[in-house]
């Protein structure tokens, strides 16, 4: 089981963090944790750089951010999670999209919270662990 001290941070949460826009009350709520990020994140990131045509100098300063995160990867334990979330979505009449199921599965199977701004990006999902605002 995950280490109490940590949280999954949404894309949301990481890319606002990454630009100092996060608000205080989130801010604060996260001080003192391990932060993680997942690959979706990371990926999510790197798409809105190229979509934004971020320069190699910005990129960079984005590489470094994110070295500081140990990102959690995709593996088999995960995809079997992102199966049961989303056949059970597609079962229930509401599918949810790709990346947030592949990201609620990283948090599940990894046994931590997730902080987002987002948090109906996520309802439904059972068992998941939301830090949020709302």
């Amino acid at each position: 089981m995950a280490d109490e001290l940590e949280v999954v941070v949404d894309t949301d949460v990481a890319s606002r963090l990454m630009r100092r826009s996060l608000p205080g009350d989130v801010l604060q709520a996260l001080n003192g944790l391990r932060l993680r990020i997942t690959y979706v994140t990371v990926g999510e990131l790197f798409r809105g750089a190229a979509h934004a045509r971020w320069g190699r100098r910005r990129v960079a300063d984005m590489v470094d951010w994110l070295s500081d995160f140990e990102p959690i990867p995709g593996d088999r334990a995960v995809a079997e999670r992102w199966g049961e979330i989303t056949g059970h979505a597609l079962a229930t009449g509401r599918p949810r999209p790709a990346n947030d199921a592949w990201i609620a599965a990283c948090c599940l199977t990894h046994g931590l919270p997730l902080a987002t701004l987002n948090p109906r990006d996520y309802e439904g999902i059972t068992g998941l662990r939301l830090l949020s605002p709302a």
